[in-house]
């Protein structure tokens, strides 16, 4: 259940959607999945340089 509400969380087709949410946490959500994948991104990157040692 947890991995089925983030995987809707960083879906590209959700993320451009009109809401009737508030400019700010708009803003806040937008930032919020920024760093999400820039996360996720590090620990491919972690992992591969661990890998190839």
């Amino acid at each position: 259940m947890f991995l089925k509400r983030l995987l809707y969380y960083l879906n590209p087709a959700t993320l451009f959607g009109k809401s009737k949410n508030d400019v700010n946490l708009r803003f806040m959500h937008g930032i919020n999945r920024i760093s999400i994948f820039m996360f996720l991104i590090c620990l491919v990157v972690l992992a591969l340089r661990a890998c190839l040692r």
